[in-house]
């Protein structure tokens, strides 16, 4: 990371911190800025959109601190599959299942998936999905990685609960607050039956 990019990364990541955001990546990519933050609760499009507008203002304000070549500026939350890129973001995804593209150099498949295991400052190792080994990867030999999100197990998790929801006793179906949550059928008429 050039040094003028980690210096507008320090300045908004204090600058999020008054509003109990996190930031989780500044990247100058393809004429955008790219900033990546994250809540623990999670975001609501409310939060985001008053992220966006302080860091906008905050970059209208300091010029000297903006790319000098035109950018837009898109504010988003890093989503189900999170790139990861530094030694930080994989030391948050321990335990997690990975997608990994090395360098043409690095030994052994260029992709790769599975379990993160480590992550410390020099490098990573992972439990390969394919093999079941080991492998260990420096920085250094990782092109790109990210997360990978679980769609199977999601999908079945939200189909058991909807199963739970239905094979509850009549009545206890929906909300608890206090309505009567039943359906009533419109009367026909007598000669419409």
């Amino acid at each position: 990371m050039s040094a003028d990019l980690q210096t507008l990364e320090e300045a908004i990541s204090g600058l999020l911190d008054g509003i109990d955001v996190d930031l989780v990546d500044v990247e100058l990519r393809q004429g955008a800025l790219c900033v990546t933050v994250s809540h623990r609760d999670g975001l609501d499009l409310e939060s985001l959109t008053h992220a966006s507008r302080l860091v906008s203002d905050f970059l209208d304000a300091h010029e000297e601190l903006t790319p000098t070549e035109p950018f837009e500026l898109e504010v988003s939350s890093p989503g189900l599959e999170r790139r990861l890129r530094r030694p930080q973001h994989f030391a948050k995804a321990i335990g997690q299942v990975i997608a990994v593209r090395t360098i043409n150099s690095a030994p052994g498949e260029r992709r790769d998936e599975g379990q993160l295991v480590r992550a410390d400052e020099l490098g990573i190792a992972l439990l390969s999905n394919d093999s079941k080994t080991l492998r260990e990867l420096t920085y250094e030999m990782i092109d790109r990685a990210h997360t990978v999100f679980d769609w199977k197990a999601a999908l079945a998790q939200d189909k058991r609960a909807r199963m739970a929801e239905t094979d509850q006793p009549e009545g206890l179906s929906g909300a608890s607050d206090g309505r009567d949550n039943t359906s009533a059928s419109t009367p026909q008429r007598e000669n419409e039956r």
